[in-house]
């Protein structure tokens, strides 16, 4: 990244942002990858497809809430956007204490959803148009720092004590709201002043404009989602792993891909998007499928490298392909807009994977999800290559 591209990326709030951005996406990880599934399961004896259902309840009202909350913060300041959804999560997280039945579990669940999204999108409308795969890597880097060292850290306290894990999480969830307290009252973007119906009308003439995408959109958030509900006890049950083993297993595949995001974005932005998407999501698929084969610890250890990488060259080019099609002016409703239909799949992947887990076995989510990624692969080798240069479509004229 060049120093003037540094420089203005590492602005004062966009500091901030990105401080928050970690501790939301820590708590996050550490809930949907760590603490639901293993507290779930081990401490409420709760079934896969409850667990599952509870994912699906917290990707509901966070994919739910995304076109609203891209709404608002083309008209309020972000300050009052970011600070109220951090809240309620807040009160989501606290209320896992009192989660002692399948409803409450789903229902804490749910709450904790609703403040994930506006802090995100706000760092997403930051991203500058020049260098933006490159600076789309540094941002995936911040969060999935936070989404990795979560998890790994709750399976580790995890072992030693299940109310530190949870206190933990409730401190770092409040500390993030504090921080939302001091974000400038500003707006998020200048934009311009076009009624909402017409917005919509032109976010459907982009949706229009990539609906060759859409199906990709859709089944890899699905294929990651069904994954979710499962991940820990197929590590145990299917790859005879301990909690450190997984904990081991998280820190290699996460930490490649924060290795990786950055070059990768560079290449991405140099070369073109086309084959690091085709090449990351057939390695990912084919890697998932070999780990339903059982390997031996070390082997298993390799694969997740491989996934790591694979991840890191998919994130970047996937994203700078999507910000094409944001409207200039509307930012934090397109990638309100593009965020919800993203969200479909993960709404539906937690629930499907669960219960296939249940009926069957968590192996058999693991190579359905890895097959899913090899289609999505194939897809995308037959996709128009003009669409993955970065090129926005045609501009649309706006009549003030």
């Amino acid at each position: 990244m060049k120093q003037s591209s540094v420089k203005s990326f590492f602005q004062t709030d966009m500091l901030l942002y990105l401080t928050i951005l970690y501790l939301v996406e820590f708590v996050r990880g550490a809930a949907l990858i760590s603490f639901l599934p293993i507290y779930g399961d081990k401490a409420l004896g709760l079934d896969l497809d409850v667990i599952g259902a509870a994912i699906t309840a917290h990707y509901m009202t966070d994919t739910g809430l995304k076109l609203a909350i891209g709404y608002l913060l083309d008209r309020l300041s972000v300050r009052t956007v970011v600070s109220i959804g951090l809240l309620f999560s807040l009160i989501g997280i606290t209320a896992l204490q009192f989660a002692v039945v399948p409803w409450a579990f789903i229902t804490a669940a749910a709450v904790y959803g609703i403040g994930i999204s506006p802090i995100w999108i706000v760092c997403l409308t930051r991203i500058k148009e020049d260098q933006r795969a490159t600076q789309m890597g540094f941002l995936y880097t911040v969060w999935l720092v936070g989404l990795g060292s979560g998890p790994v850290v709750t399976n580790l306290l995890l072992d030693f004590n299940r109310g530190l894990t949870y206190w933990v999480m409730v401190g770092i969830s409040l500390a993030a709201w504090l921080l939302s307290l001091f974000i400038s009252g500003t707006r998020s973007v200048h934009i311009d002043v076009v009624p909402f119906r017409r917005q919509l009308a032109i976010l459907g003439s982009r949706l229009r404009d990539m609906k060759l995408l859409l199906p990709g959109m859709v089944l890899q958030t699905l294929g990651a989602g069904m994954l979710l509900p499962i991940l820990p006890s197929f590590a145990v049950k299917s790859l005879g792993m301990t909690a450190t083993h997984y904990s081991i297993l998280l820190l290699i595949g996460g930490g490649c891909t924060v290795v990786g995001l950055i070059p990768m974005g560079k290449l991405s932005d140099s070369f073109g998007k086309k084959w690091f998407l085709i090449a990351g999501f057939l390695a990912f698929g084919a890697v998932l499928f070999a780990l339903t084969q059982k390997p031996p610890l070390g082997l298993a250890f390799f694969w997740a490298f491989l996934l790591g990488i694979s991840y890191a060259a998919v994130l970047p080019a996937w994203n700078a392909l999507l910000a094409a099609f944001v409207p200039p002016g509307q930012q934090g409703l397109g990638w309100g807009v593009f965020s919800t239909v993203e969200g479909i799949g993960g709404i539906i992947g937690p629930l499907i994977g669960g219960f296939i887990a249940t009926r069957y076995s968590g192996s058999s989510v693991v190579g359905l999800a890895g097959i899913m990624f090899i289609i999505i692969s194939m897809f995308y080798v037959f996709f128009p290559f003009r669409l993955f240069k970065g090129e926005a479509p045609p501009p649309i004229k706006v009549i003030k």
